[in-house]
C-alpha cells in the first residue's frame, strides 16, 4: 500500500479486487452472523449444478433458504457440498434437501457416521448443539476434486478443529474456502483437544498446508473474505502456541465459546 493511501481506501480497493476476483469463480458468499457459518453459493456453469457450500445452523435455515434462493436468482440449487458436519455449518442441509433436487457432499471421513447417524462421532450430543438429520450421496476425498461454478477446486484435508474436516482451494485464481481451519482474526476451538485427543499438531500442519497453497484470497467460515493471509496465520500459530502452553486457556476458550453458544 503506498505511504500516502489512507487505509480506508486500500481496504475498499482490496474487497473490490477480492469481489471480481470471487465474481470470476461463479462465486457469491453469504457473510453470516453467529451461530450461522457463511455460504458459499455458486451458480451453475454447464453440467455442473448451482452450489451452497455449508448451510448454517438449523434454526436460521428458513434465513438460509431465503438468502441461497435470492443469490441464485430464482435458479434451483443442485448441490450441497459441507467443508465439515458441525452443526452451525450443516445445520441447514435437512431443509434444503426436504424441497428436492439437491445431491450432499461432504468429508470422505464423515460418510458411515452420517449413513449411521451417530450422533457422538458426529459431537451432536457431546456438545448439546442439536442437527436435524439428513442423508449423504457423495464423498470429498482429499487428493481429488470437484467442479464449483466456473472452475475445478482441489479437496485438501484439514484436520483441527473438526478431523474429517476439508479445505476447497482453486488454484489458478489461488482462493480457498478454509471452513474453520483459518479465520481472520481468531482461532476456532480445537475440538479434539476437549476429548483428550491430540488437536494442536493436526492444527498446526493445516496452517502448514494453507501456507504452502499460498492463497491470495480466503473465504472463512466466519467473518469477511480476506487477503491478508500471512498475517492470519501468524496469530493464528501464536494462539495455538500460546494454548498448548496452557491447555486450561483453551478449555476456559471452548467453555465460554460453547456456553455463549447457548445463549444466542
Amino acid at each position: 500500500m503506498p505511504a500516502s493511501m489512507p487505509r480506508d481506501v486500500a481496504d475498499a480497493s482490496d474487497a473490490v479486487v477480492a469481489a471480481r476476483l470471487l465474481e470470476s469463480l461463479g462465486l457469491q458468499v453469504l457473510q453470516r452472523g453467529w451461530l450461522s457459518a457463511n455460504q458459499a453459493v455458486f451458480r451453475a456453469c454447464g453440467a455442473t449444478p448451482a452450489t451452497v457450500v455449508d448451510t448454517g445452523f438449523g434454526t436460521h435455515a428458513a434465513q438460509t433458504l431465503a438468502l441461497v434462493d435470492h443469490a441464485l436468482g430464482g435458479e434451483p440449487l443442485g448441490r450441497i457440498v459441507n467443508t465439515h458436519l458441525h452443526s452451525d455449518h450443516c445445520g441447514g442441509n435437512a431443509a434444503l434437501q426436504a424441497r428436492g433436487g439437491v445431491e450432499t457432499w461432504i468429508p470422505a471421513a464423515s460418510v458411515e457416521a452420517v449413513r449411521r447417524w451417530d450422533e457422538d462421532v458426529l459431537s451432536y450430543r457431546l456438545t448439546d448443539q442439536p442437527c436435524s438429520r439428513f442423508v449423504v450421496d457423495r464423498a470429498l476425498v482429499p487428493g481429488a476434486s470437484i467442479e464449483l461454478g466456473e472452475a475445478r477446486w482441489q479437496i485438501h484435508a484439514a484436520p483441527g478443529h473438526d478431523m474429517d474436516a476439508v479445505l476447497l482451494f482453486e488454484p489458478q485464481t489461488r482462493t480457498l474456502i478454509a471452513g474453520d481451519a483459518l479465520w481472520e482474526e481468531r482461532l476456532a476451538i480445537i475440538f479434539p483437544e476437549l476429548f483428550g485427543e491430540d488437536g494442536f499438531g493436526p492444527t498446526r500442519a493445516t496452517l502448514d498446508l494453507i501456507e504452502r497453497l499460498a492463497p491470495r484470497e480466503v473465504v472463512p467460515g466466519h467473518g469477511r473474505p480476506f487477503g491478508d493471509v500471512a498475517r492470519a496465520l501468524a496469530a493464528s500459530r501464536d494462539r495455538v502456541a500460546a494454548f498448548e502452553r496452557q491447555p486450561e486457556k483453551h478449555a476456559q476458550h471452548a467453555a465460554r465459546a460453547l456456553l455463549m453458544f447457548h445463549l444466542l
